[in-house]
This record gives structure tokens, sequence and C-alpha cells, in this order.
């Protein structure tokens, strides 16, 4: 049981480590510091315990990223590797060459509540998606998040018996189970076996690790 914990413990700190490195990245990404009078900047002055990490507001303890400003960084494409959570309340990809910007970018970020874009996209998910859309001379501004989950007509979310709709990124929602609900479709009563999943993944993962270590050895012997 000991060395099970001890695998996930492992596995899940380099998923950690690996998470920090992208995010990293992702801030050293432009030239130059984050600048004054920004959105972003705004943002870690009023925000307790964030601090600036390139063009990056960070919260500590996790690092998560909370303001990315991305402005003028001669981007013509997002690369698909950036990793945002739904921490990210400010972005500003405004003044880049970009094309096109794909919806599923905007996947889960639930907290984005500020989005500065050039002036050849527009907001993610429409207008309904924004409490406030703003076209200014050489950005369009998406302000406020807005659920979805109410819209009527041809969108309307129809999620299963016994689940909720719930927002997931601008345009997009999601169907969760409600209290006492849990399985395919909501359809099976009482909460998730958190303990025996976690269990039987930590064993499978523990049970492979050992056979590659075994059947790796055994080559390196062979040779």
């Amino acid at each position: 049981m000991v060395m099970m914990m001890g695998v996930l413990c492992a596995v899940l700190l380099m998923s950690c480590v690996l998470l920090i490195r992208a995010q990293v990245e992702i801030c050293s990404q432009c030239p130059g510091n984050l600048r004054n009078g920004s959105e972003v900047a705004r943002l870690c002055t009023e925000t307790s315990e964030a601090e600036v990490v390139g063009r990056c507001c960070v919260k500590p303890p996790r690092g998560d990223i909370i303001g990315l400003d991305l402005w003028n960084c001669s981007i013509s494409s997002l690369d698909s590797g950036l990793h945002l959570t739904a921490a990210i309340a400010v972005m500003d990809l405004s003044q880049n060459p970009l094309q096109e910007l794909r919806q599923q970018f905007f996947h889960g970020l639930t907290g984005l509540r500020y989005l500065a874009l050039p002036v050849n996209i527009s907001c993610p998910g429409g207008n309904e998606s924004w409490g406030s859309v703003e076209r200014r001379l050489d950005a369009w501004i998406c302000q406020d998040q807005q659920s979805t989950c109410n819209v009527t007509g041809d969108v309307a979310v129809l999620c299963p018996e016994n689940s909720l709709c719930a927002p997931d990124g601008p345009g997009y929602t999601q169907c969760v189970c409600a209290a006492g609900f849990s399985g395919y479709k909501c359809m099976r009563e009482g909460s998730f076996p958190t303990l025996m999943f976690f269990g039987i993944l930590s064993s499978v993962t523990v049970t492979l690790s050992i056979l590659l270590w075994c059947t790796q050895r055994r080559k390196v012997k062979s040779l």
C-alpha cells in the first residue's frame, strides 16, 4: 500500500512539474515586461499575494496563471500546448496577426472575465456569452463571461435527468450530476467511489511499472 501511494505521489509530482514548466514558457514567450496600466497589471495589483512573472500574473501557492498579456507579440497562431486553467481571469491577445482562433482554446476557462482580441476575431461563444462586447480601434473587448445554460431556442442545453447544466468556458456548457447521483448519465444513485477508483488505478499503475521494469531489465541483461 505504501509503495502504491509512493508511485501515485511521484506521478502527481511529475505532472505538476511539467505543468509549471509549461506555464513558465508561456510567461516568457514574449520579450519585455508586463505593461504598466494594462488589465493584467491592474489584476496583479488588486489581487492579494499575486506576483508578476514575465508577461503573466501568477497566484501562489500553486502558481496558477490568473492574467496573461500577449499583446503585440507577433503571434500568428496559438500553441496548442498552452496549458491555461479555469483560474485565468484576464487575457490580452490583441495587436497580433492571428488569422483564426479555435473555439476549443477557451474550453474550460470558466474564470475568464476580460478578453482582448485582434479586430478580425470576434468574442468566443458569441455576444450572448459576454455581458459586454466592445469594438475598439485596435481590439475587440469581451467582458463579464455569462453562462449560456439559461438560453432558449436552438442552442438551449438539455441535460439528462438527475443532472444540471453548468458553464464550461465561453460558449461551452457541461452537464454535472446533481447531489446524490453519479455514473453514466447520472443514473447511479450515490456518490462516486473515489477511494475504490484510485485504489484500482494505483494497483494497475504499480503492476504495469513492475512489468515494464522487469521486461526492460531482462533486455539489458541479454545485450
